[in-house]
C-alpha cells in the first residue's frame, strides 16, 4: 500500500482566500527588493568614495573598479597557474562532494533522532559535540588521520555541514502532525510506510532549510580546508593573494564566493518551491 502525505492533507482553500498568501508574499518580496538594491548601492558608493578620497589606503581597500579589473584579469590570465573558472570549479567540486556526503549521512541520522529514543540517545551527543566546534579545531586531526589530499578537505567541509542537516531533519520529523500519522495508521500503514510516505515528505521543508544553512557553513569552511596542500580553489586563491598583500585579488575572491553562494541560495529556494509548494507560502 502507498500512503502519500498529500492524500491526508486538509483540502486547500478555494476562491479569493487561496490567492491571498501568494499575493502577500509577492508584495513583501517586491517591497524589500528596492531596499536591498539601495543598500548594496550605498555600500558600493561608500566604498568608492573611501577609495577615491584616500580615506583608506588602496593597499588595504582598492576601488571597486580595481577589483572588477582583478576579476577580469584572473578570469582571462589566471592567478597561481589557474584561471578563475578552474579555481571556482575546484571549490564547487569540494562543496558538492561534501554536501552529498553530509546529506547521505545527515538525513538518516536526523530521522533516527526524530523517530527513535535509542537513535536520539546515541546520536545526540555526537551532534552536540560537532556542532560548536570550529573546523580549524579538528582540521589537523583530519589531516593526521586521512592525509593532505582531497579526502581530508571534503571531510572537513562535510563535518561542518552535517549538524545543520541532522538537526533540521530531526526538527522536521518532530513537527509532523500527529493527525497525519494516526490517519495513516487507520488505513493500515506500517511503520516504514508512515516514515517514507508521511513523516519524510512532511520533513522536506525543514531538510531543505537545513541544506541551505549547511551550504553557508560549507563555504565558511572552504577557505580553511583549502589552506592545506591545495593548488586550486577560491579559498586557496584568497590565501595566496593575502600572503603577498594583493588585496584586489582577495576582495575579488570574496565577491566571487558571495555571488556563488547567493546563486545557490536562489536555486535552493526554487527547489523548495518545486518540491514543497505547500510550504512555499508559509
Amino acid at each position: 500500500m502507498s500512503i502519500d502525505a498529500g492524500t491526508i492533507a486538509p483540502a486547500a482553500p478555494v476562491g479569493p482566500e487561496a490567492a491571498q498568501p501568494e499575493t502577500v508574499q509577492a508584495k513583501r518580496s517586491h517591497g524589500t527588493l528596492p531596499i536591498s538594491l539601495a543598500t548594496i548601492a550605498a555600500i558600493v558608493a561608500g566604498w568608492s568614495l573611501a577609495s577615491a578620497y584616500g580615506i583608506v589606503s588602496p593597499l588595504f581597500l582598492p576601488s571597486p573598479l580595481t577589483v572588477l579589473k582583478a576579476i577580469y584579469n584572473v578570469a582571462i590570465n589566471g592567478f597561481v597557474d589557474s584561471t578563475l573558472a578552474q579555481h571556482t570549479l575546484a571549490s564547487l567540486l569540494r562543496i558538492f562532494a561534501a554536501l552529498a556526503a553530509s546529506v547521505a549521512i545527515g538525513i538518516p541520522a536526523g530521522l533516527a533522532i526524530g523517530t527513535s529514543r535509542i537513535g536520539k540517545g546515541i546520536l545526540d551527543p555526537v551532534v552536540e559535540f560537532l556542532r560548536p566546534l570550529p573546523p580549524l579545531a579538528y582540521l589537523p586531526l583530519i589531516i593526521i588521520w586521512i592525509g593532505i589530499g582531497e579526502a581530508s578537505k571534503i571531510t572537513v567541509i562535510a563535518l561542518a555541514m552535517l549538524p545543520p542537516i541532522i538537526l533540521s531533519t530531526a526538527a522536521g520529523v518532530k513537527s509532523a502532525p500527529a493527525d497525519f500519522t494516526n490517519a495513516a495508521r487507520s488505513f493500515g500503514a506500517g511503520r516504514l510506510q508512515i516514515l517514507l510516505h508521511v513523516i519524510l515528505p512532511g520533513a522536506i521543508p525543514s531538510i531543505l532549510t537545513g541544506t541551505r544553512i549547511a551550504l553557508g557553513a560549507g563555504w565558511s569552511t572552504l577557505v580553511a580546508a583549502e589552506l592545506v596542500a591545495a593548488s586550486q580553489g577560491l579559498g586557496f586563491m584568497i590565501q595566496s593573494a593575502a600572503q603577498f598583500l594583493v588585496t584586489d585579488i582577495v576582495i575579488a575572491g570574496i565577491i566571487v564566493i558571495a555571488a556563488i553562494a547567493f546563486l545557490l541560495e536562489i536555486l535552493a529556494r526554487l527547489l523548495e518551491r518545486w518540491f514543497v509548494p505547500w510550504a512555499a507560502h508559509r
